[in-house]
């Protein structure tokens, strides 16, 4: 059992840029810059959510150990990346953030949540099939890896309306 603390998640603003990006080479092979990032950010209906360790003993919050960069509109929305820093895997964090993207994707009115994940991805699959995703699609070749390509699975989760309404992490 960890002792690290639970991390928190938070709407990513302009100045996060710098570190996602950084984050972002982590988890990924074709990453995004933060000139990338703020220009999908400037895009109606984006935003980005970090998940960071909580301040703890006066000292600041670590960040960002996540992030998920989610499109929402038309009633649906999409998870256009998500990765959490290798060094802080198996701590939850990717759960978390799913939490939250779906969270904010149903404050926005979206009735469904996509992404797509490479096909080897095991780990990935295995936490989305977890949450609720389910097989809609195939775009073979998609992700280049070297000399390979390998393909993406489109996945679908449908949303729960939440009577009562919640809190939410884009306002």
């Amino acid at each position: 059992m960890s002792t690290d603390p639970e991390p928190e998640i938070r709407r990513a603003g302009a100045d996060d840029l710098e570190r996602l990006a950084v984050l972002h080479a982590l988890c990924f092979e074709e990453a995004w810059d933060a000139a990338s990032l703020a220009r999908l950010l400037a895009m109606p209906g984006v935003y980005a959510l970090v998940a960071e360790s909580a301040a703890a003993n006066g000292y600041p919050a670590i960040s960002p150990l996540g992030l998920v960069l989610v499109r929402a509109g038309g009633g649906e929305a999409e998870i256009l990346t998500i990765g959490v820093d290798p060094a802080a895997r198996g701590r939850r964090i990717g759960r978390k953030l799913l939490d939250a993207a779906a969270a904010a994707a149903i404050a926005a009115g979206a009735a469904a949540l996509f992404l797509e994940v490479a096909e080897d991805n095991g780990d990935a699959l295995r936490l989305y099939e977890r949450f609720g995703f389910y097989l809609v699609g195939m775009r073979p070749a998609y992700y280049t890896r070297g000399a390979s390509r390998i393909a993406a699975r489109t996945l679908k989760c449908d949303l729960p309306s939440l009577p009562g309404g919640h809190k939410s992490l884009i306002d």
